[in-house]
């Protein structure tokens, strides 16, 4: 009897945020190596919260990465994987293999994952989804650095994302993106989640990674900050607390916070039902970024 009422505790503390963001739009960004689990519960674990999201009448929106992919895709094909300032250097044959895997690979692996689950999704090509411009890096001089079909999002064809949502579909979009030259681009997932959310006015944006959040020292989980103010992180920058690959996460935060999404998540995709806990619960789990 006791785990009964504490099963019907939960749903009563998950009660005023199922009320909350009912018909509401969260976009959540699935990457990390969980993605890639032998364990099904674990590969399936995050498409299961989805369909509960959209059981819960919250209207998710799922943008999907897949580096470590693409990355045993390169190798199989005699490429070499290059990384420059954390982005991948995309020649003409990488980018054929970036769109294979993740827009024709991944991306309906992932919607046939929430379909198996009862919950009805569509897949989309980012090129569908997002335009670019190409990304320069900038080099210790000042010197712009080409790292070939690497684009950064700035537009979003929202329509067929927003016809999904009306009919109870949620939408999978692959982080690519047409450049402004015709060409496909391969596009940084975190800032194609961001990108989507401000498009959608979307009420939250969750990163889902392999993680536990943002920490103080990377090594040290007790170091998890727990609750971020954008005020804070260039700070943060400075102390090199935020750096690298986490750099174009925070900063998709951000922005995204100043352009009127309510609050961003870095939660851990290994934790079982951690996108949930982030949501329904009052403690929550991993960072949350706020105004």
């Amino acid at each position: 009897m006791k785990d009964l009422i504490s099963k019907a505790d939960v749903l009563l503390e998950a009660l005023p945020y199922l009320q909350r963001f009912r018909r509401k739009t969260f976009v959540v960004k699935y990457g990390g190596s969980f993605m890639d689990s032998p364990d099904p519960a674990v590969r399936n674990g995050v498409a299961r919260d989805i369909v509960f999201l959209e059981a819960a009448g919250i209207n998710p929106v799922v943008v999907h990465g897949g580096g470590k992919a693409i990355t045993r895709a390169m190798e199989a094909s005699g490429l070499k994987a290059n990384f420059i300032q954390g982005q991948r250097v995309t020649d003409e044959a990488t980018v054929k293999v970036v769109d294979q895997v993740l827009s024709r690979e991944i991306n309906p692996e992932v919607v046939a994952t929430i379909n198996s689950l009862g919950g009805p999704a569509k897949g989309f090509s980012g090129t569908e989804i997002f335009t670019c411009r190409k990304l320069w890096l900038t080099g210790p001089a000042g010197e712009q650095i080409d790292i070939g079909y690497v684009g950064e999002v700035i537009s979003v064809n929202t329509a067929p994302l927003i016809e999904c949502i009306e009919k109870g579909i949620t939408p999978v979009i692959s982080p690519t993106a047409r450049g402004e030259d015709g060409k496909i681009y391969n596009c940084n997932a975190d800032v194609a989640a961001a990108q989507a959310a401000i498009a959608l006015k979307a009420i939250r944006l969750v990163f889902m990674s392999d993680v536990p959040g943002l920490m103080r020292n990377p090594k040290d989980e007790s170091t998890l900050i727990p609750h971020l103010r954008i005020d804070e992180v260039p700070g943060l920058k400075q102390a090199g607390i935020v750096d690298k690959g986490m750099i174009p996460k925070v900063d998709s935060a951000v922005a995204a916070i100043k352009s009127g999404v309510q609050k961003v998540s870095f939660i851990d995709g290994r934790v079982p039902h951690s996108a949930l806990l982030e949501i329904f619960t009052d403690a929550g789990v991993g960072t949350e970024v706020v105004l």
